[in-house]
């Protein structure tokens, strides 16, 4: 359950190590308390990239309207620490909240994905994410 002001780790090669959710695309409500947005696995949200590599494209720009345009990154949550429930009963968790870089297509921007990712990506049509995945749970 990933919320804005919440921070998720990335996960591939892009440069961009953490970064912060500053809104939710997918996601759901709850129904008669707050209505605030919360993403699960598979939703799309956006972020602000915080902690990046040095030379990666994340924190170059010359002046400052160019840089916070390319903070702005668009991505796909893979794990997260709440419990997602499965249709079999079961439940999946992991130890961080994570995310994938994605572009306009739904296609991820790095060629590599470190570390484990849900199976519900499958059903949400990340198919090229579970491929250059390392491992799927």
């Amino acid at each position: 359950m990933i919320q804005q002001q919440s921070y998720v780790d990335i996960t591939d090669n892009t440069g961009a190590k953490r970064a912060m959710v500053i809104r939710v695309i997918g996601g759901s409500t709850g129904r008669g308390r707050y209505t605030r947005r919360t993403a699960s696995v598979g939703d799309v949200v956006i972020c602000a990239v915080k902690k990046a590599l040095p030379n990666s494209e994340y924190l170059v720009g010359s002046n400052r309207k160019e840089r916070s345009q390319r903070r702005k990154v668009k991505c796909v949550v893979v794990r997260t620490k709440y419990p997602v429930p499965r249709p079999d009963g079961s439940y999946v968790r992991f130890d961080s909240n994570a995310a994938v870089i994605i572009d306009d297509e739904q296609n991820p921007k790095g060629t590599r994905i470190f570390g484990a990712v849900a199976r519900e990506l499958r059903d949400k049509g990340f198919m090229k994410i579970i491929s250059l995945a390392t491992e799927v749970v």
